[in-house]
């Protein structure tokens, strides 16, 4: 896939609701958690043959994204962005992904947001780091 190009995938405003958070009382009760997901993806064959399986089928990553706002609380932000970046991954057609992850109602008239990145270097051209030799001295 070097040098293949990639196309993004923007999911926008999931909102889905969960018991995250580190202070007092904030896992008591769901609160709503706001998701954007943005993809980078080698889909060219979709632009051309219209077929669904060709791409990111968008319903079913604002499904996952759901699922886990919905299921394990945690503390931080970063920690439920890495999550649902990790989760997203598993597609090996993703070369890339980028969450944010935003608390609309924990500030009063300001919205904190933690964006997460992960990324396939394999895919986009990068080559594993070679295992360093060590000479061995001679008895």
């Amino acid at each position: 896939m070097k040098g293949a190009p990639f196309d993004a995938i923007t999911i926008r405003d999931i909102r889905a609701f969960g018991r995250h958070g580190a202070n007092a009382g904030e896992q008591d009760v769901p609160q709503p958690i706001d998701v954007t997901v943005h993809l980078l993806a080698d889909i060219g064959q979709a632009r051309t043959s219209d077929d669904l399986r060709q791409t990111i089928d968008y319903a079913a990553v604002h499904a996952r994204v759901v699922r886990i706002v919905e299921a394990k609380p945690h503390r931080l932000l970063e920690a439920l962005g890495e999550s649902i970046a990790v989760a997203l991954m598993d597609d090996r057609r993703i070369a890339m992904v980028t969450v944010t992850v935003a608390k609309p109602q924990l500030l009063d008239g300001a919205t904190p947001s933690v964006t997460i990145s992960k990324m396939r270097t394999r895919m986009l051209g990068g080559r594993p780091k070679k295992k360093k030799r060590t000479k061995h001295a001679s008895s």
